[in-house]
């Protein structure tokens, strides 16, 4: 794939504008399927770990979590479900900290709603955020440099007020069974350009991002019924396991008060520019692309340079539902 389609927004040309209609019909129709569930997703908000906490009164590593759907944990049914109980569990296990997470998620987002959530959490001042965005821009066709402007701009004020960044970039899409082929090519390739073009500007502005990809790929094709949630459009309880095991190595990484050791790397591992990272990104999910220096630069010939790197999947037991003494009220998740 062209760097130049992640930052032009052409799709995938001719092919693309004949297939918009009918794959704009078939969103909708996922998206009214969608709208009939009995309930918004249940809140994740509250502390994880809290036993470590009264234990040691270590004060909270403060997680948020912004986005969409994939943000929020639709299609599952208890707290300790979604992502963001996830990720802040296994943060605390692994970091032997309690931690306190909130989630500004709304269901159905596109990048243009993450301009009122980023202004919550930077009044909130978290330690970390998580950002899940980018299917809603790709199913409304929201023209890709101006969805990935506002996820740049996102990454740039919450950067600017001294919270780290994470970024899960768009899922391959083309693993919804829902959208039949061709149609599911296309789809695929739209979410493709998406999430290069989300790893670029992330990068640039200050994050580091994962790629999620065709995460629930692989899984999906064995066991649908597992990975996938009731609508088959949202991931189940085990596909959001899956995902937040891709995503917290990198979380891990980015609270670390001191760099931590270089290890040795492996094939496909490495710096090169970003513009490269973030296409070969796409291609093998959880792979992490954060800004690197060359002989004290930060960029060379070929622009920015950046890291490449596999982490290991970091899976996390299912946590208990949280403490919800310091927990905001619940926000409406409403599409």
């Amino acid at each position: 794939m062209a760097v130049a389609a992640a930052y032009g927004g052409g799709g995938v040309g001719l092919v693309g504008v004949l297939a918009a209609g009918t794959l704009i019909g078939q969103a909708k129709l996922a998206r009214r399927t969608i709208g009939i569930a009995q309930s918004p997703p249940p809140r994740c908000d509250g502390v994880y770990g809290a036993e470590a906490a009264e234990a040691a009164g270590e004060i909270p590593i403060k997680l948020a979590i912004l986005g969409d759907s994939s943000a929020a944990g639709y299609g599952v049914e208890l707290p300790r479900e979604t992502p963001g109980a996830l990720l802040a569990a296994g943060l605390s296990e692994r970091l032997h900290r309690p931690v306190m997470v909130r989630s500004m998620a709304v269901v159905g987002a596109q990048s243009a709603d993450l301009v009122p959530q980023r202004e919550t959490v930077i009044e909130w001042q978290p330690d970390l955020a998580v950002v899940l965005i980018g299917a809603n821009d790709v199913t409304h066709r929201v023209r890709l440099p101006v969805a990935v402007a506002h996820l740049a701009e996102t990454v740039r004020r919450l950067r600017e007020a001294g919270i780290a960044v994470v970024v899960g970039t768009c899922p391959d899409l083309g693993t919804i069974r829902p959208i039949a082929q061709p149609l599911r090519w296309v789809v695929r390739q739209w979410s493709r350009e998406m999430a290069a073009a989300q790893t670029i500007v992330a990068v640039e502005a200050g994050a580091s991002t994962v790629s999620l990809g065709d995460l629930l790929g692989p899984e999906f094709a064995a066991a649908p019924e597992r990975m996938f949630s009731s609508d088959r459009f949202h991931p189940s309880a085990l596909g959001y396991a899956s995902a937040a095991a891709a995503i917290l190595p990198s979380l891990v990484a980015a609270l670390r008060e001191a760099p931590e050791a270089q290890p040795s790397l492996s094939h496909g591992e490495g710096v090169r520019s970003l513009a490269q990272a973030a296409v070969e990104a796409v291609d093998r999910a959880g792979t992490e692309v954060s800004g690197a220096r060359v002989a004290g630069r930060e960029t060379g010939p070929a622009g920015r340079w950046a890291q490449l790197r596999h982490r290991v999947r970091q899976l996390t037991e299912r946590p208990h539902d949280p403490q919800t003494a310091h927990s905001t009220p619940a926000r409406s998740a409403a599409e």
